[in-house]
């Protein structure tokens, strides 16, 4: 892992940390119970054998 080898300024980091952006999560489109809903992927499974509820999307 790198470490830094000098300090940095309060203005240089807090400026390399205002650059990072978290991505919205991809939504898939999944009839469940004749209806369709728009759900993470990573929850498609558990919603079809209804460990999710699905109204909370």
């Amino acid at each position: 892992m790198a470490t830094p080898k000098f300090r940095k300024s309060r203005a240089n980091t807090h400026m390399r940390r205002s650059q990072w952006k978290a991505n919205n999560t991809a939504l898939q489109e999944v009839r469940i119970d004749g209806q369709t809903v728009r759900i993470p992927r990573r929850l498609v499974k558990a919603a079809q054998l209804g460990l999710v509820d699905v109204e909370e999307f």
